[in-house]
């Protein structure tokens, strides 16, 4: 049995990211990769094991969510200088994320899931959010999914 680390294409196209961005002398973009992979490390450290893929992808989610809420403080403080940043490395970011689905799409597999589980009421959400969140896994925001269920489970 050998030691070889596992392949990753996701860890494999952020060593390419932050080749290209040296290069390119792109300060902002090499920051956020290292971030990336920063958090990804952490997370390996935290979980005692390499994350796959899947786990890769909800730790960038993550950081899109708090660059969304980071854009949206500095927007409210008057500091555009800083919201701009901030949705510059959220473009960065969401460069990694599987394309996200249309509204419509969320709806269909909310209610596959509602089906699917044979959920009823708001006593349900939780089940249903994390059942949606696992096999959407980053082509939809939580935030919306979890409009979606709301409004189906009522």
């Amino acid at each position: 049995m050998s030691s070889e680390p596992v392949v990753s294409p996701l860890r494999d196209e952020f060593k390419k990211a932050l080749v290209e961005s040296a290069k390119a002398r792109d300060q902002v973009r090499l920051d956020t990769i290292r971030a990336v992979q920063s958090a990804v490390r952490y997370k390996e450290i935290e979980k005692k094991g390499t994350l796959t893929d899947p786990e890769i992808l909800s730790v960038i989610n993550t950081l899109c969510k708090q660059r969304r809420e980071s854009i949206e403080q500095f927007k409210n403080g008057g500091r555009t200088e800083l919201a701009e940043k901030e949705a510059r490395e959220l473009s960065i970011l969401e460069k990694f994320l599987p394309a996200q689905l249309s509204k419509e799409d969320v709806e269909k597999a909310v209610a596959q899931v509602i089906k699917d589980l044979g959920a009823s009421g708001a006593s349900a959400m939780g089940n249903v959010m994390k059942e949606t969140m696992k096999r959407l896994a980053g082509q939809a925001d939580g935030k919306l999914v979890n409009e979606i269920v709301r409004s189906q489970l009522k």
